[in-house]
Order: C-alpha cells, then structure tokens, then sequence
C-alpha cells in the first residue's frame, strides 16, 4: 500500500509529536525528547526514538502508537529504530514539558544532569509541586515508573514524585 497522502518530514513529526508518554500522560513523546526524528525514503517512514531507559516498559507501547498512528495516515512501510547513543537524557524535557510535569503533580528534574549532591552525601533540595517549598524529603529513590522518585513535602505533607535527573 502507497501513502494515500503527502506529508513533509516537519508534518510527520508534528503528527508523532501528538503521541503522549504512556506512563505520564500530560506530556507528548517529543517533550519528553523521546522522538528524534521523521524521514520518508522511497514511501517508507523512518523514525528515530531513544529511550529514557534501555528497559523502559513504555518502550514497546510508544513504538506501537508510532506505527498506528502512521498506518491510520495511510503509511504502510514504516520501521521504527531504537537510537541509544547519545543517551537519552532529562535535559532533552522542553521547558514545557517540565511545566507540565509540576502542574501535574510531578516535581520535574533540575536544569541539569550533573548533580554530585548524591555523591557527596548532601540533600537534594527538590521543590514540591503542590505548595512550593523546599522544605521536602525522599521516600523512596523507586517511585511508580523507573524514572521518578517518591518525595513528600514537610510543609504541606503532601507525597509527590520526583523524575529524577539522567
């Protein structure tokens, strides 16, 4: 089967771009930075996509809404390739996506990766999306999905999730 329409590779992507993350569902696969790129070769649709894990649960299924979302478009060859390097990382969250993230409930990760707090054995000073403050601590570093953390905050008492920095 021919692609029953015309779309540019910039219209492809806006179209994945509508995909949303399954396991946080506020933000789409491309603010999460997921979806790397479209290119059409010869009818066939070539999608790039890095992980945030390489055993990430959601993997599979944001690949499947990928090929149905192509298939419903009149896309019948597609391939979806796996791009693991450079690694995924947080700093690859839009600026909206992080908004979203704290409207949501879910604190979102700091501006950058490179946090030593860790390894230095000093607190991270998350804010709680619910009220503000940074007067917060960890629960637990494994939260609901494999990139969050579970926090509460000490002055609204409210528990939160964290998506941790990669």
């Amino acid at each position: 089967m021919i692609a029953t329409t015309t779309y540019t590779e910039k219209e492809l992507f806006s179209l994945l771009s509508q995909i949303p993350d399954p396991e946080i569902p506020v933000i789409n696969i491309q603010e999460l930075g997921v979806l790397r790129s479209v290119k059409t070769e010869n009818g066939k649709v070539i999608v790039e996509m890095t992980p945030t894990y390489s055993g990430c649960p959601a993997l599979d299924a944001i690949e499947q809404e990928i090929i149905s979302a192509l298939h419903a478009n009149g896309f019948a060859d597609v391939q979806v390739k796996k791009i693991l390097s450079p690694a995924w990382t947080t700093d690859w969250l839009t600026d909206e996506a992080k908004e979203k993230l704290r409207k949501f409930g879910i604190a979102p990760p700091e501006k950058s990766t490179s946090d030593f707090n860790v390894l230095l054995g000093r607190k991270k000073n998350i804010i709680c999306p619910h009220c503000g403050s940074d007067n917060t601590e960890v629960i637990s570093m494994f939260g609901s999905t494999a990139c969050k953390a579970i926090y509460r905050c000490k002055n609204c008492t409210e528990p939160f999730d964290y998506f941790k920095c990669i």
